[in-house]
């Protein structure tokens, strides 16, 4: 390739698309890692004062939400945006959203979210498709070894992002750090925009309909719809800025958990009754199924690293070096780091097992990966045992717990991806694959919901109460992985082929 479309041996565009991504995550993990703690903060402190039970329950709708409004994003894109365009509307909402952050109002605290998971939706799974754009369908490789370095992008802004973000929030104001993440996505956004014709043909425009007229027809529906849309919205901010009405996260987080388990139990019983799926095709279903609860399982421990692990941080963790008390969210950035460390070594360790015909089955992986996160609980733990002795943890039960949840990512999330997308059945793939990023979104909520429960009172009149939430992680975890485990032969006889 000549040098002007070289970006390490990769299409230009894929320097675009690496710093669109890193600054979004940037944005995003620089904000979660703030969120919850800038919540629970009393008034006094700059915070809003919430208890952990409401705030938990916002945190767990917000992160929800971003994985959810992940599927009306990608269909937008395909029919009516374009992939370009959705990556670039989602850049601008984002960063409206953080800014909307950086002022002291409650009004405006929840209009900013909700304008982050409307432009996380356009954005995250759009940007990824993009990337796949960018090579032919034959060069199979060096697309694979292309999203490998945007994955690092990925890493990178989640990794650089609470250094600053943090700082500034819980030192300075949580503002400044609610508007340092909207810069950082500014960034993105105008780095997209400038460098936008690197991309060539990528992405320029949704998929047409070969009939003009019913182009025009689709086109003009989703214009109505976007619009009444628009007005809907607009209509709702202006209620919540004049409080004619209020909302309660916690009824809203509870009505949203039992909806959205109802619904996968209802769509999976569909799917094996209506759908006329052979009897090899009903087996890998129900295969997905056990996937999607493991995943969703797995997610409810993960995503607590911005909810009680994060409580954990500020509230019972030592932090001194000298006489300097670092921030809480500064914790946050062991994860991405791990992530680029490890992942390599575990892709040589499969690699290494494979050839020695030693290679653990998919749901063996999974297993392991809820065993992974169920260890980290362990830690946790051992960590709230010496808050009951009278002292504060040391960093290194927080920093070991983020590496074993690092390990348990690495084993279940990428392999139950490929795993969903190989088993599914091809009339069904894109179904499929949002269902389990609805566990994915099941998890978080559920993360969020057990983080309201860490009562900063109750803890500290009876400190045991962390030991026995922890514990509580630890059984459903292990509990999982057993099963999983147990179960593992059947699973492989249900996949056929696939291991």
């Amino acid at each position: 390739m000549n040098a002007e479309k070289t970006f390490f041996g990769h299409p230009r565009g894929l320097a675009t698309l690496f710093f669109t991504e890193m600054w979004e995550r940037f944005s995003y993990y620089g904000m979660r890692a703030l969120l919850l703690l800038f919540m629970v903060a009393t008034i006094e402190e700059g915070g809003m004062g919430l208890d952990e039970k409401t705030s938990g329950a916002v945190y767990g709708l917000y992160t929800m939400f971003v994985y959810l409004l992940a599927l009306p994003g990608g269909w937008l894109a395909d029919k009516f945006f374009g992939l370009r365009k959705s990556v670039f509307y989602g850049g601008c909402l984002i960063t409206l959203g953080h800014f909307c952050l950086a002022f002291p109002s409650m009004q405006t605290f929840f209009i900013g979210l909700l304008f982050i998971v409307m432009g996380t939706g356009l954005l995250k799974p759009n940007i990824s498709s993009l990337v796949g754009e960018l090579y032919p369908i034959s060069d199979q490789a060096r697309r694979d070894a292309g999203f490998s370095i945007f994955y690092m992008g990925i890493n990178i802004g989640a990794t650089i992002a609470p250094v600053i973000t943090s700082y500034l929030g819980e030192n300075i104001n949580w503002h400044y750090g609610f508007a340092a993440a909207g810069v950082g996505m500014l960034f993105g956004v105008i780095q997209y925009k400038v460098t936008e014709k690197n991309l060539g043909e990528a992405g320029l425009g949704p998929a047409r309909l070969s009939d003009p007229v019913l182009q025009n027809n689709r086109e003009r529906n989703y214009k109505t719809g976007l619009i009444i849309f628009g007005l809907l919205l607009t209509l709702f901010i202006t209620l919540l800025l004049t409080r004619t009405i209020t909302i309660d996260p916690i009824a809203v987080a509870r009505v949203s958990f039992y909806a959205m388990g109802g619904s996968v139990v209802l769509y999976f019983a569909y799917v094996l009754l209506f759908e006329k799926l052979d009897k090899e095709e009903k087996n890998k279903i129900k295969v997905i199924a056990i996937f999607f609860l493991a995943s969703a399982m797995f997610y409810a421990g993960y995503e607590q690293q911005g909810s009680s692990l994060n409580l954990f941080a500020s509230r019972y963790t030592d932090r001194f070096i000298g006489s300097f008390e670092f921030p809480a969210g500064w914790f946050q950035t062991v994860p991405a780091g791990a992530v680029i460390i490890f992942v390599p070594v575990f892709a040589w360790l499969w690699v290494w097992l494979a050839k020695r015909n030693l290679n653990p089955s998919t749901p063996v992986k999974l297993a392991l990966g809820l065993m992974f996160m169920g260890l980290g609980f362990v830690v946790m733990m051992g960590g709230a045992m010496v808050i009951v002795a009278g002292s504060k943890a040391m960093p290194t039960w927080l920093v070991a717990t983020y590496i074993f949840n690092t390990f348990g990512e690495i084993c279940l999330y990428p392999i139950g991806l490929s795993a969903v997308s190989v088993l599914a059945p091809k009339k069904l793939l894109g179904q499929m694959m949002g269902v389990w990023f609805m566990s994915l979104a099941l998890g978080n909520l559920s993360a969020g919901m057990f983080g309201g429960e860490f009562d900063d009172a109750a803890i500290t009149a009876n400190p045991q109460l962390l030991v026995d939430l922890f514990w509580v992680m630890v059984k459903w975890l292990f509990g999982a992985a057993l099963i999983v485990l147990l179960i593992s032969r059947p699973l492989k006889k249900l996949m056929g082929n696939i291991h």
